[in-house]
């Protein structure tokens, strides 16, 4: 999850929809385990412990990464697989 975090980030960042490390989330916890294929108990259970270790919070529909560094630490997330360069054209 953390992973897909730093991922959605970068992307909305990309094309102007973040500031100040706060994105768009308007997705449920339901939505999130269905696309991590892992249980909705599961997903909460995750926010809530990066929510304690002070990583992130969810505001409605809007996710605040408070710990950037922390995040992609922690997600082990390497953005260069993200660089358009990098992409094939067609």
């Amino acid at each position: 999850m953390a992973h897909l975090f730093c991922e959605l980030y970068l992307k909305l960042q990309a094309v102007g929809l973040t500031e100040s490390y706060r994105c768009p989330l308007p997705i449920t916890q339901i939505d999130l385990a269905d696309a991590l294929g892992l249980t909705p108990v599961h997903v909460n259970r995750v926010l809530q412990e990066m929510r304690g270790q002070s990583l992130i919070t969810l505001r409605g529909q809007t996710l605040v990464i408070e710990a950037w560094d922390e995040l992609l630490r922690i997600a082990e997330f390497d953005p260069t697989y993200l660089q358009p360069e990098h992409r094939a054209v067609g």
